[in-house]
């Protein structure tokens, strides 16, 4: 029934299983040319078993056929990506966006097209995160320009903290996966060319239209705001603006998205009412053409791809007068976007669209209909107030596996600002488009402006209502995974009356908790030591079981420390590190953290395992023998200089770790 109704759903499971098992397993050539004469001597033959109502062989060999397509194109996507040497070298290529400034310097990414080699030009892909030193200049770039630039690429490395954020990762799967430190003496060629590409048309095209902004009056938070909400431009906001968002639980609105694109075609498609009957197919061109127009100005972000295409698709389907089935719209969109870009499935805002639109489109109207209002303005309130639960239900498990927080009062915020944000995008669009005539586009900036003033007020207000937010809840990629599966076959039980057996929810709810019980059993009964890569301060953590004493020379420690209690669902106990040497008991071992090392010192302490940190620690020379280390650590942030090498040589340790370079130190007690 579903290999009829959503064949997509066929497609897209097996492809996407290829492109995971891409992530862990890097195949050479050798095994997709084996495994395509395999498939190929396969089929033919599969069609020995056509005499049977069903083909299981086909099926077997057509997904196997699949999951191989699904690991060839991750694999080459990954391996598209050039590997440079750590040495200074001649690139050249184009700006991919505009510079974006912080503090000390821009940061600009840097698209590589060739690289001077060996005296010979090699062609590059790729992109470089470049650091430019702050020069007026910069702001005069615009994507697309070409340079000729001299920089020493460094790869991108994590901090190597235990459940962290995969920073590297992330980057890679935007194409980067160098950085460099430049200054304009860098800059040895740079040209303005004569065409430029879409995508850099595009953002050129959306920065007017924040100008257009600003010359009708709109200036500081507020601009910042609506170029977010409108455009998708989150550059320009503060870090308290996005807080408020962020625990209010209307994040969502600023990232362009689906939403935006329902409120604009069904405005569009409601203001040419008057195209009926044979002109109906003009009426969908027409609104087809400004979406697509819409999803070309805020830069082909997935989430607008996705729903673009799938409204291409479902308004395809009516012009046809062929019935088009939702959920496989949506699964075709996402087909689409991962064949152009197959690591597109890993992207946060990808899953948490996806998730988002399926738990709608399967279970808002049954949940609707679970209560009636006769009148129009409450039965509005519940229908705004039932998009919100179902939405959050699907997204859920990755809200808190990605960000380690739920927004307890996401339903009032949805149900006020949504609706106000809707208005919001209606009105910032109608702006730009009315520009020219400024008695029309003047009185609608004013609008906007107050608009946008009430919905960040109202924004502010809700997320500092008490317990706005659950923080410090972690998720497992497993525990998410499983999660998602029991919040899905739950909603379908308990709203679609007869649609599946009770078994399979109690089942997935079942294999929940024994993962959950498996994950504490197996923590409770280990102990491990970790020297966290954290920044400005040495951080020491000693975990016995789901208790892990944290010593720190600031309270309360960083980021890092509060992910990986929230991940592993520890319990901290928060210590100062009172003077320095200091000596710490880990299990058996003697655990010595100092900034002051000479022989006095570890004959002393005798440590098993040694912590040098501090920026610039004061070591004497080890002349007489001393017991030999487990382990040598030097922590984040101090300099690993010839001075400190060559002291780590004479004491003989087993292990030697720099924690700057090498990420954070882990050993099992």
């Amino acid at each position: 029934m579903l290999n009829r109704e959503i064949p997509f759903l066929r497609i897209g499971v097996p492809l996407c299983a290829g492109i995971v098992c891409g992530y862990y397993f890097r195949p050479d050539t050798l095994f997709f040319i084996a495994a395509l004469i395999l498939i190929i001597a396969a089929f033919p033959v599969s069609l020995l078993f056509n005499h049977n109502i069903s083909n299981p062989a086909y099926g077997i060999i057509f997904t196997l056929a699949l999951f191989i397509a699904g690991l060839l194109l991750y694999t080459r996507e990954k391996s598209s990506i050039s590997s440079l040497a750590s040495e200074e070298t001649y690139f050249s290529g184009y700006l991919s966006d505009y510079p974006e400034e912080k503090e000390n310097s821009f940061k600009m990414i840097f698209k590589m097209e060739s690289g001077m080699m060996g005296g010979d030009q090699i062609p590059l892909n790729g992109s470089i995160l470049l650091y430019h030193k702050k020069d007026p200049a910069c702001l005069s770039y615009l994507p697309g320009d070409r340079f000729i630039i001299k920089c020493r690429p460094l790869e991108i490395t994590n901090r190597g903290n235990p459940f962290e954020f995969d920073y590297r990762f992330y980057m890679e799967n935007r194409g980067i996966r160098y950085y460099a430190f430049t200054d304009s003496s860098d800059i040895s060629g740079y040209s303005v060319p004569g065409r430029r590409k879409l995508a850099h048309s595009a953002l050129i095209i959306r920065e007017r239209i924040i100008d257009m902004f600003r010359e009708r009056g709109i200036e500081g938070d507020r601009l910042a705001l609506v170029a977010a909400l409108t455009l998708g431009q989150k550059n320009m906001l503060d870090p308290e603006q996005k807080q408020y968002f962020i625990k209010a639980g209307v994040m969502h609105i600023m990232a362009v998205s689906g939403l935006h694109a329902v409120i604009l075609s069904l405005f569009i498609f409601k203001l040419l009412f008057f195209l009926k009957g044979r002109l109906n197919i003009i009426r969908v061109l027409i609104t087809l053409i400004l979406l697509w127009a819409f999803a070309f100005v805020t830069g082909l972000t997935p989430s607008v791809l996705r729903a673009t295409i799938m409204f291409t698709f479902l308004h395809a389907g009516n012009i046809m007068k062929r019935p088009v089935n939702t959920v496989n719209s949506v699964l075709a969109s996402a087909f689409v976007l991962i064949l152009i870009r197959p690591s597109v499935i890993f992207d946060a805002g990808f899953l948490l669209s996806y998730s988002a639109v399926i738990f709608i489109i399967c279970f808002y109207r049954d949940f609707y209909l679970k209560l009636r209002f006769r009148h129009r303005l409450p039965d509005l309130i519940w229908q705004s107030a039932a998009v919100s639960i179902v939405a959050q239900a699907g997204t859920l498990p990755l809200t808190i596996m990605l960000f380690n927080r739920f927004p307890t009062w996401f339903i009032l915020s949805n149900i006020i600002i949504v609706p106000l944000s809707s208005i919001v995008i209606i009105v910032g669009c109608l702006v730009p488009l009315t520009f020219p005539i400024t008695f029309i586009s003047k009185p609608l900036a004013v609008l906007l402006d107050f608009l946008t003033g009430m919905t960040e007020y109202l924004t502010a207000r809700t997320a500092s209502l008490p317990l706005s937010t659950i923080d410090n809840i972690g998720l497992s990629i497993t525990g998410c995974i499983l999660l998602t599966i029991t919040m899905f076959l739950s909603m379908r039980f308990l709203l679609v009356k007869k649609s599946i057996p009770a078994i399979l929810p109690l089942s997935s709810l079942l294999l929940l908790v024994l993962s959950g019980t498996i994950r504490d059993i197996s923590t409770r009964r280990s102990a491990e030591l970790i020297v966290y890569n954290s920044i400005g301060h040495p951080t020491v953590g000693i975990r016995t079981g789901k208790v892990i004493n944290i010593y720190s020379d600031t309270l309360p420690p960083g980021q890092e420390v509060t992910r990986h209690c929230a991940a592993q669902l520890l319990r901290p106990n928060l210590n100062l590190i009172p003077e320095k040497p200091c000596l710490l008991k880990a299990d058996d071992n003697a655990l010595l953290i100092t900034k002051h090392l000479n022989y006095i010192i570890l004959a002393q302490n005798k440590p098993d395992i040694l912590i040098i940190e501090g920026g610039k620690p004061v070591l004497e020379r080890i002349a007489q023998p001393v017991e030999k280390l487990k382990a040598v650590i030097v922590a984040s942030g101090t300099n690993p200089g010839y001075q400190i090498s060559k002291l780590i040589k004479s004491l003989n340790a087993d292990t030697v770790h720099f924690a700057g370079r090498e990420g954070a130190f882990r050993l099992k007690l």
